[in-house]
């Protein structure tokens, strides 16, 4: 076999149409193997002699796509040093654009016994561990053009990728539960009527079914146990694993575009699957680990801000290196349209605290590339300080968990919730607002994939995980949810129809905030975990998404929702409300009115009031500061929010000075919505009355 000196860049396998050149950063090993898999077992060693700053690498003529390999790495194993080579262990690549296979669990892949953890174990991981493939990077992209949906016009729907697609009745089923799913025109066109502009597919870089997890019969289902940050995850792949996965994600890509929907991927650069001193060496650990992880002061133990067992060196140039080519590798070559970062306060830590202006952040902020996508914070972790909402950099916009908590507060009935829902119904300025940010900071949420979905906020008051095997230990105690009477399932029908009176508050809510709303996948279905509120293990139908035959009301109220929102730039502006009339509209009236349920204006007393759970809210569409995109001025029609979330109907006088006549649009306490143009006439100074905890929005034409 021929052997070249290669190049040191860029880092991984590159297929040039001739061969393949391969490189890997090792500051720890003294000898690397490259090793070339066969399909009969046996493998090809290949030492990389070459070395430029502590990069080993070699060209290898005549290596195709779809060759598996790995690195050895001879070195020392000391852990008491940090160091953890051990040649026994097949190493995948970190710069792996494509992984082929599965874990075999066993004491071969770990480099330790498990009788003794301090005796280094020198079994061949090789026959049970995946492998790195070489993959072939040409792709026809067509005419492909990224959607660019300014976030004022975003609607995100946050979906896993078989769980949304594995029970859809419309999919063959050989491709349910795959890439091939989203592209498929059933799929695309539910999220087209539904009105979703940005498709968040939970974690689809390679991960890792945990250890624990299989011995128990349980998959690691939600994917945040990454080991490859450059392979789209092989098992979501209809047509195969040796570099086929990536043809397909990219074919989804391109479908997912043609019909104007972006893709924004959840990411997870704060830990690996390799786990803490006790986990598995499957790349980093037996490549370099004090490179790679955040080690302790004894530096046979790893930092753990993530509540996974080790977290990764923020302050290493090799590791934020990898980080920004990964991102950028996502962006240029699998044309994906942002990021959400999971647990994004890790990735400020470049020493212990939380450091909005860490390394990472500025390297970002500087990209090219990187900076002009969407950037998504989960802006904290589990370490101290970690809750970090409202203070990420201005490029960043955020999950923004004090809105889900708000909303969730006012509807079930909690006591002076009625000032802080104000600011999160109208972008959270306390939030964004100093630092230079708009309300388009606020990604808004009810529901996201951690806790109850929409069905078992409004079912359940208490977790119910037993299935997960931790004697319902695990996921949060605290859900701010209500179960309207009843603890799961009921057959009562005011039970049944407060529930589903309760969801469309939520929607409608989410839906009439200023800020980005994001919606759950099968929430607009009503689906439920049983109670389930971290179903993070549960891969099979108690997490998949259920699709009814026929439709169902809560689609067509959500639909609905969306497409107000979508037609009224009053419900997404770009700027905060000023609380007065703003100049040059010709209009006397404020852009933003607040009224206690008799029409009048609200004081500070009745914001204190520690009872209150009710009010009004004007939105004036003749008051848009913000001019359009070729500097044109935005008008629209006004609207008058009415919220009822007191257990009791209420009587509202709709405002004297603020519109003669206005016609009904939205009433949650109907099953069957209103149909455009059906809503009944109210005069100004007339009583509407509200039944108990729903919502009212009228319309006045501009």
């Amino acid at each position: 076999m021929q052997v070249w000196p290669g190049e040191a860049y860029p880092l991984g396998a590159t297929y040039d149409g001739a061969g393949t050149n391969f490189a890997v950063f090792t500051e720890a090993a003294d000898r690397v193997e490259l090793c070339l898999l066969h399909d009969d077992g046996s493998e090809t060693a290949v030492e990389l002699r070459e070395s430029d700053a502590f990069v080993r690498h070699a060209y290898v003529p005549g290596v195709m796509p779809g060759q598996r390999y790995g690195f050895r790495m001879h070195g020392p194993y000391a852990p008491e040093r940090g160091l953890r080579c051990n040649s026994a262990k097949l190493l995948l690549d970190p710069y792996a654009k494509a992984v082929s296979g599965t874990i075999g669990w066993g004491e071969e892949v770990y480099g330790y016994h498990f009788d003794q953890p301090d005796r280094r174990n020198d079994l061949d991981s090789a026959p049970h561990t995946m492998t790195s493939v070489v993959v072939n990077p040409y792709f026809d992209w067509g005419d492909d053009r990224r959607p660019r949906v300014e976030y004022q016009n975003t609607v995100i729907y946050e979906a896993h990728v078989k769980g949304l697609t594995m029970l859809h009745p419309g999919l063959p089923e050989e491709l349910r539960g795959t890439y091939a799913a989203l592209a498929h025109p059933a799929v695309i066109d539910h999220l087209t009527r539904l009105g979703v502009t940005t498709l968040e597919l939970m974690p689809v870089h390679q991960f890792v079914n945990d250890h624990r997890l299989v011995d128990m019969d349980l998959n690691n289902y939600w994917g945040y146990n990454t080991i490859g940050f450059f392979s789209p995850h092989n098992a979501y792949a209809s047509w195969g694993d040796r570099g086929q996965q990536v043809l397909e994600f990219k074919s989804a890509v391109r479908a997912l575009h043609e019909a104007g929907i972006e893709v924004i991927l959840d990411v997870v650069y704060n830990h690996t699957a390799e786990g803490n001193h006790l986990g598995p060496t499957l790349s980093f650990r037996g490549i370099d680990n004090a490179r790679y992880y955040r080690l302790t002061d004894d530096p046979r133990y790893y930092m753990d801000t993530t509540g996974t067992g080790n977290s990764l060196l923020m302050r290493s140039p090799h590791v934020l290196q990898m980080i920004m080519d990964s991102l950028r590798y996502w962006v240029t070559e699998m044309h994906v349209d942002g990021f959400r970062f999971d647990l994004a306060a890790t990735l400020a830590r470049q020493f212990h605290e939380v450091d909005r202006l860490s390394s990472f952040f500025d390297l970002v902020q500087q990209d090219p590339v990187v900076s002009q996508v969407k950037l998504i914070a989960e802006p904290w972790d589990v370490g101290e300080g970690g809750y970090q909402v409202g203070n990420f950099p201005p490029l960043w916009t955020e999950w923004n968990g004090k809105y889900r908590d708000t909303v969730r507060d006012l509807w079930r009935g909690e006591p002076r919730a009625l000032a802080e829902f104000a600011s999160r119904l109208t972008g959270s300025s306390d939030l964004y607002q100093d630092d230079g940010r708009r309300p388009l900071a606020s990604i808004n949420f009810v529901t996201c994939h951690d806790g109850f979905t929409l069905h078992d906020l409004v079912a359940y008051n208490d977790k119910h995980n037993s299935a997960n095997g931790e004697d319902n230990r695990d996921g949060e105690s605290h859900n701010r949810s209500w179960n309207c009477g009843t603890e799961g399932d009921s057959d009562d029908p005011r039970i049944l129809e407060l529930r589903a009176r309760q969801m469309r508050n939520f929607l409608a809510t989410l839906m009439l905030s200023q800020g980005v709303p994001m919606i759950s996948h099968g929430d607009e279905f009503a689906r439920t975990q049983r109670g389930n509120n971290n179903a993070y293990c549960q891969d099979n139908e108690l997490a998949w998404v259920h699709w009814p035959e026929d439709g169902s009301g809560l689609l067509e109220f959500t639909r609905a929702m969306v497409w107000l929102r979508k037609d009224h730039p009053v419900f997404r502006r770009r700027r905060f409300f000023h609380g007065r009339p703003v100049e040059g509209t010709h209009d006397e009236l404020s852009d933003i009115s607040w009224f206690t349920p008799d029409g009048r204006e609200m004081t500070q007393r009745d914001w204190d009031s520690a009872q209150a759970s009710a009010l009004s809210v004007f939105l004036n569409g003749n008051a848009i500061s913000e001019p359009g995109p070729r500097g044109e001025r935005i008008s629209d029609d006004s609207f008058l929010l009415l919220f009822n979330a007191s257990p009791k109907e209420l009587d509202f006088v709709v405002p004297v000075d603020h519109g003669r006549q206005w016609q009904i649009v939205v009433d949650t306490a109907l099953p069957e919505g209103v149909a455009p143009g059906t809503g009944a006439k109210v005069e100004a100074g007339e009583r509407l009355t509200l039944p108990d905890r729903s919502m009212t929005v009228l319309q006045r034409p501009a």
